[in-house]
């Protein structure tokens, strides 16, 4: 997916969610496009962060927009968008 700026700062990721078992928490997979540098072959790759979902709006399947923020616990560093 794709990776851009906002003027407030923090990074938007696009992605899909993988899993919504914990209470107002996604699991969402970014995946990036990346040239290897020795064989200069393209490859996917994929990575997983916790997202803030207040409400347990996203289901698992759907595409969304994840948004860089203040840490909110160990590993969660994201909240929903869209």
């Amino acid at each position: 997916m794709s990776e851009t700026t906002t003027k407030t700062g923090g990074r938007v990721l696009r992605g899909t969610v993988v899993a919504s078992k914990m209470k107002d928490t996604i699991t969402v997979a970014v995946e990036r496009y990346v040239k290897h540098n020795k064989y200069k072959k393209y490859q996917r790759r994929t990575k997983k962060y916790l997202v803030h979902d207040a409400g347990n709006s996203a289901a698992v399947g759907s595409k969304v927009e994840i948004k860089e923020t203040a840490p909110m616990s160990k590993r969660k560093r994201f909240t929903l968008v869209k």
